[in-house]
């Protein structure tokens, strides 16, 4: 197979839906922001360096902050890599604000057997001061984030490279990230209408969490930057389609599935309530969830392996989490703070990747840590883009 120019490469970073385990990416992310830093100086920004930045839930509030313009300072990204975290701390108390007391069990259960657990007020206010009349046109590279429509009941990507095909999609970030961000019996579900230059609606959106489509969004902007090579008008997109092309690093937010906290004897005796509400957890959300990260990282992992280019995907994933850390929405300061920590001893773990016979995560011998394994990504990242910026025709 021949080699594929450094110019030729498509960049994508991709980032998990799960709420406060929002931190552990944005762990990631500083970290990786710092190498590339070190190689092309402090102006350097995540934005730069990757053609796309997908993201669900939480992780499309972090595609945000990653990807929107400050006008404010030259346009450049509203916020570095190392800021996601402090931005985290601060805001997750108030966004999911906690009960206290003897009463507060029976108050969270009453809550989320009569509607959302949360209002959504101080994150949808958050957000709409943050993005102010930002479009999705406008960001700093291609973003991709999914949502869900209730009222269809299929899939709504919000995708750069389908504005010129769907302009309704062109539409502000704010109610973009409040949509993927609406987790059902979490938070409530987001309307909003897309209006044309006179006033008249021309499309409406029902919208919940895009974990519901898609918690791990990596194969979505993948199948994005597809669909737009192979529509080139140039017909350039005839050619040299294929994983070898993709450089992705595929960020998870943690997952309890060592703890192994349910069994078939537990929920055969379940009704639709407890799959619903389960000592503070969504018990089917969990599931869809899993499973929804899980298939598509096989997925990737198959194509790349098949490709010979295993070495271009990074899927980076903490599957020992127990207890409050596995929770969405627990922000006291000692769970936030723990989530951080779990975020830097991440980094030190040895990189792993799924078994293809047995779904199993293992340690790759001859590779380092989770840390080594993103220095060489920050280098690759460094030459594809100085490759790129000397030869603009040939980009992505």
């Amino acid at each position: 197979m021949e080699a594929v120019k450094p110019v030729n490469f498509i960049t994508v970073l991709s980032i998990d839906g799960g709420g406060v385990r929002g931190i552990i990416p944005g762990v990631i992310l500083a970290y990786l922001e710092s190498q590339l830093q070190e190689i092309d100086g402090e102006d350097a920004r995540i934005a730069d360096y990757f053609d796309v930045i997908a993201g669900t839930s939480t992780g499309g509030l972090i595609t945000t902050m990653l990807a929107t313009p400050n006008r404010k300072a030259n346009n450049r990204p509203l916020f570095a890599a190392k800021e996601i975290v402090p931005f985290y701390l601060q805001n997750l108390p108030n966004i999911f604000p906690q009960q206290s007391g003897i009463f507060a069990p029976l108050i969270s259960t009453t809550k989320a057997l009569t509607g959302s657990k949360y209002n959504g007020e101080y994150l949808h206010k958050l957000i709409r001061n943050m993005t102010q009349d930002t479009l999705l046109s406008q960001t700093l590279t291609n973003v991709v984030i999914p949502s869900f429509d209730v009222q269809k009941l299929q899939p709504t990507i919000f995708s750069s490279y389908q504005i010129e095909a769907e302009p309704a999609l062109d539409v502000l970030l704010s109610d973009i990230c409040i949509a993927t961000s609406a987790a059902p019996t979490y938070l409530p579900a987001h309307y909003f209408e897309k209006k044309d230059e006179h006033g008249n609606v021309i499309k409406e959106y029902n919208l919940i969490d895009g974990g519901v489509a898609a918690n791990n969004p990596s194969m979505v902007a993948i199948r994005e930057v597809t669909k737009h090579i192979i529509r080139k008008p140039d017909g350039s997109g005839d050619n040299g389609i294929g994983y070898d092309r993709f450089i992705v690093i595929s960020l998870g937010t943690g997952s309890n599935k060592s703890e192994r906290k349910y069994n078939a004897k537990m929920v055969a005796k379940w009704g639709a309530l407890t799959w619903l509400f389960n000592n503070g957890s969504t018990p089917i959300l969990d599931c869809f969830n899993e499973a929804s990260n899980d298939m598509v990282d096989y997925h990737n992992a198959v194509l790349f392996t098949a490709l010979q280019s295993q070495d271009n995907y990074l899927r980076i994933q903490d599957d020992t989490l127990q207890g409050e850390l596995a929770s969405v929405d627990i922000s006291t300061k000692e769970n936030l703070n723990n989530l951080v920590k779990v975020g830097e001893q991440l980094l030190k773990k040895k990189f792993t990747r799924v078994n293809l016979d047995t779904g199993i995560y293992e340690i790759v011998p001859y590779k380092g840590t989770i840390e080594e394994e993103l220095k060489r990504f920050a280098n690759l990242l460094s030459e594809i883009r100085k490759c790129k910026k000397s030869n603009p025709q040939n980009g992505k």
